[in-house]
């Protein structure tokens, strides 16, 4: 009986590894290969090379509820090399991950996320982006960053104010090189409010090109020490600010434009690269090396046919 388990084990086993072989062969056969996140790091640092880093904005939220396990999950196995997840906290001060302060629209509770103890919201399900409930919860942060561990980069949204306990978390899942916090704040204020935390995970400001004093925004972060990258808004494609792309780019920042919605790049976005993808020509004629996208496995398509992701 014993010998027959043993038996038995191995076989599951060797599945199980030549499963993982053909899901990696399928990809080297498609094309591209899904980077380690040794890669993924080395490339968000990278200003300069022609790599393209695709972002999953809320995760795989087509596919999958927004924010879900299996949203980030998906992403993974695509090769995204970023999730953006939002980050609440619940009544017992335990933090989740959902987008609205409400769980009206994603789940199938009413209320305020900051009303609902961690244990009563791990009740409901999530619904996905029909509005048809699924078997998948709310995940905490802690949950959701255990699944991205040393495997996809991750940008925490709606974080910032609530960060000292985000990163309690970070620290303890020992993710903090996989992190990226970003927001619309000045860097006076970045170095006074966030300062402790600038040397262990990556901080990225948001500057809005159509805003006045959006120039002096710019130059204010590249004076001595660059960051990585800057995220822009832009809601025409007219902007000037758009020109400065190719020389930030060469003093080490990359440049990170939202695909979401027109108002984010003049009009250049997913819905419209649906219908023709060419519509992200404009990302890379423009010297845009990060996009974060709600559609990412076309993108992530349109990218590889072009040689400029793996």
């Amino acid at each position: 009986m014993k010998i027959y388990f043993y038996v038995l084990l191995f076989i599951v086993v060797l599945m199980s590894c030549n499963k993982k072989t053909l899901i990696k062969k399928e990809k080297i056969e498609e094309g591209y290969k899904i980077s380690s996140i040794q890669e993924k790091i080395a490339n968000f640092k990278d200003s300069k090379n022609k790599e393209i880093i695709v972002v999953a904005h809320r995760a795989d939220w087509r596919n999958a509820p927004e924010n879900s396990l299996q949203a980030i999950q998906n992403c993974i196995d695509m090769g995204v090399d970023m999730v953006e997840i939002d980050v609440r906290k619940t009544k017992d001060n335990q933090l989740v991950v959902i987008h609205d302060i409400t769980i009206d629209r994603t789940t199938t509770g009413k209320g305020y996320v900051k009303d609902w103890t961690l244990d009563s919201l791990k009740t409901l399900q999530l619904k996905d982006g029909l509005g048809v409930a699924t078997q998948h919860r709310i995940p905490t942060l802690k949950e959701a960053l255990l699944v991205t561990k040393d495997k996809i980069l991750v940008n925490l949204d709606k974080s910032y104010d609530i960060f000292d306990e985000c990163y309690k978390i970070i620290k303890e899942t020992q993710t903090q090189d996989q992190v990226i916090i970003k927001g619309v704040i000045s860097k006076p204020q970045v170095e006074q409010e966030f300062g402790q935390y600038l040397d262990k995970v990556l901080f990225m400001p948001v500057v809005r090109l159509h805003k006045p004093g959006a120039k002096e925004i710019v130059d204010q972060y590249m004076l001595l020490s660059p960051p990585e990258a800057i995220e822009f808004t832009a809601k025409y494609d007219t902007l000037q600010g758009i020109n400065r792309f190719k020389k930030l780019r060469e003093l080490g920042t990359s440049v990170w434009v939202n695909s979401l919605w027109p108002h984010h790049n003049g009009g250049h976005d997913d819905e419209k690269a649906a219908i023709n993808p060419s519509v992200y020509d404009w990302y890379i004629n423009n010297n845009v090396d990060i996009i974060q996208t709600d559609r990412p496995q076309l993108l992530l398509n349109y990218l590889r046919s072009k040689g400029l992701h793996n």
